[in-house]
Parts: structure tokens; sequence; C-alpha cells
């Protein structure tokens, strides 16, 4: 029996046919974000403060069984070890990390918390919104919206004043967690879009009102208060920098140059996510992934950038895994810098420091790692 292979012309139109499929697929298949351009500046690389080291290598590890994810770390009033991890439980240990449990599960995702005057654990949970977690277990939303129709999309960090007042970050109000498969696929839609609708707001508990403090950020991440509570310190994890504001502003847009709202580190070498307070004076920020030239190249290209989002998650140019936390003072000075080149403690979200210990927070580790204190030097030009 004789087989007739197809001629050449056939190939080719069949081969012209994939190709116009392709091309229109990439050029028109819808896409939930819309990219907007705008001017990233040239990255700088890792020089200076941030010259090269491996001083976040070797990390002891706290094992958290089949957990996987503490992004965010902290002391309790108790004296407990407080873990929030990507299963939606909260979990409770000692500071070496024995005698682990569940504290409770919000049903959510919980990014960051703090603890406020009456011991209540007060969580930013990005699907559920602002939290208290009563020291009984018992679970309150405190808030989650600005107002009936200004919902509160992506809770990611939290701070609480000495007077009550509780500062978190909206990361973004057009990608919600809940809606989009998750955390991580929502502010990867956020930070490729650009839209910068991350906001600052503050919650009054005597009052139950919540209020917008900024706007105008690009995936608003990590908080943190100054010693004397007038400045709130913010991550802008989309456009590589962290703001000092003035925390009495009021629905101030950050774009617009109000003196209430300034730069403080500007053109970071990665993406900023949690910020900690530390000792004396020290204010941790954990680089989840360091910056990607290709992205970079992208920022003033949008219609790249939705082709982009039509591929697969896994080639878009997130930038590779590396350890990096750093410590600064209220003015931006760098402290502390430690990297860990392998990245064998994966994505790096923050640091939480102890009299006796600096644990390390991350997005997908299956443990916490951790460093003895005493083998830490500081300076004002860094480690």
């Amino acid at each position: 029996m004789r087989v007739r292979l197809p001629n050449l012309r056939t190939i080719l139109g069949i081969a012209a046919f994939v190709l116009a499929g392709t091309v229109a697929y990439l050029c028109l298949w819808p896409v939930p974000a819309a990219p907007v351009s705008w001017p990233a500046p040239t990255a700088p690389g890792l020089t200076g403060a941030f010259a090269p080291n491996t001083r976040l290598s070797g990390l002891r590890m706290i094992d958290l069984g089949d957990e996987v994810g503490p992004e965010h770390i902290a002391i309790g009033p108790d004296g407990k070890l407080y873990a929030a991890v990507t299963s939606g439980n909260l979990i409770r240990m000692e500071p070496d990390g024995t005698k682990r449990e569940v504290f409770v599960n919000t049903g959510g995702r919980v990014l960051g918390f703090d603890f406020d005057a009456q011991g209540r654990m007060i969580a930013a949970d990005a699907v559920k919104g602002l939290l208290a977690i009563a020291p009984d277990r018992r679970v309150t939303v405190l808030t989650d919206r600005v107002s009936p129709t200004n919902p509160i999309g992506y809770a990611d960090a939290v701070v609480v004043a000495a007077d009550g007042t509780i500062y978190f970050t909206d990361a973004s109000t057009r990608f919600s967690p809940a809606r989009w498969g998750g955390t991580y696929q929502a502010s990867v839609l956020d930070i490729m879009e650009q839209s910068a609708t991350g906001r600052v707001l503050a919650y009054d508990p005597a009052t139950a009102r919540t209020r917008i403090v900024v706007h105008g950020l690009s995936f608003a991440n990590g908080i943190a208060l100054s010693s004397d509570a007038r400045s709130l310190f913010v991550n802008e994890t989309g456009r590589y920098r962290l703001w000092k504001i003035d925390a009495r502003a009021d629905n101030l847009d950050v774009q617009t140059g109000s003196p209430q709202a300034r730069v403080l580190l500007d053109n970071l070498p990665g993406y900023p996510d949690n910020l900690m307070r530390g000792r004396d004076g020290r204010i941790w920020v954990g680089l989840f992934k360091p910056r990607n030239p290709a992205a970079d190249s992208l920022a003033e290209k949008p219609f790249l950038r939705k082709m982009l989002l039509r591929l697969p998650r896994s080639l878009l140019p997130l930038g590779e895994s590396y350890g990096h936390v750093f410590a600064i003072d209220e003015d931006g000075r760098i402290t502390a810098d430690l990297q860990d080149p392998s990245a064998a403690y994966p994505e790096a979200t923050g640091a939480t420091e102890t009299a006796d210990r600096l644990y390390i927070h991350s997005l997908h580790a299956h443990g916490i790692g951790w460093l003895p204190t005493m083998t830490l030097t500081f300076n004002d030009r860094g480690m």
C-alpha cells in the first residue's frame, strides 16, 4: 500500500495557519490586566552597601512539618513565636520551634500581623480583610471595606500604633487573591499591569472607621512605624522603592509630589516585601527576588507585557531566586546586608530580630530559617 505524503504547499499552508493562530493568540486573547507604561530606573545591581556576600548562607532551620511559606513571623506578647503559612494556618511555637501548634486558621491567607494592647493578634488577611484574633482564638473581622462601595481587595501588612490606630496596606484594588487564584498570582498581575492602585489604610478601633492614608502605590506591601509614630515606612514592591509617609496624611496621592510622602530608598536591587522593626532602631527589609533586566526593559512597552501575560507564568521575567535581607535606620542608611546567592532558603520576604535570633520569612520555604543574633555586627556602612 502506498502512503501519499503531503506536498510542500500543504505543509506550508498548515505552518502558516498555525503561525497565524499563534500570533492571533499572543496579540488578541483576552487577559485580565491592562498594562501601562512606566519609567523603570536602570537597575544598579549589587554594588555599594549591597555588594555581594554570603552572610545569609547556612541558615539554621526550624521544621514546620507539612506547613509551607512562613510569609510573616513575629513574637507575641506571650513570648511565643507566631508564623503565617500558606495553608491559612497561624502556627504558634516556642522561640526555638518546639511545642508547635495551630493557633487558628482564618479560612483565608494572613500575610502580616501585629499585636494590640489587649493582646489580640491584628492580622491582614489577603482574602478576609483586617482581622482581630483574641487570645481565646475568636476571630473577628474589623473591616473589609473603606465604604459600602469601596472594598479592601488585598490586605497585606499591618502595624498597630500605641494609640490603637491600625495602619495596613491594601496591595491592589485591581487584583484580589480571592478572585485571581491566590496571593502570588494576583501580585504578578498587579505588578505586570503597573496601574498603581495600592494604598495605605488606617482603622480606628474607637469609631470602627477606615480611612485612606495614601494611594497611588504599585503594589503596597510591608509597613512599619517610626519610633515617634508620626511616620510610616511602606514598601512599594512594583517600583523597587521604600516610602516614608506622614501618618496624618489623608487620601493623598503619592504621585502628586506632596511633602507628606517621600521616597526614602529608590531603585533597590530587588522587589521589597516585608518591613519589620528590629532592635536599636533597625528596620528590616526583605527582597523577595532580585530585579530582572528583561522585566525593566519592558516597563515602557505595555503591549509586549500584555503579550507575556498570555504565556505560562513560568515564562514571565520575574527574576531568579536569591536570598537577600537588609536593615536600615530611619534615615534610610543601610546598617546591615545579608545575602545568599545560592537561595537555599527561597524567596526571603523579611526578617524578625530578637535578642537571640534573626528569623527569616519566606513565601515558599518548608521551615523557618534563623541566625544567632550574636553572630551579627552592625555599623553605619552595612555589615
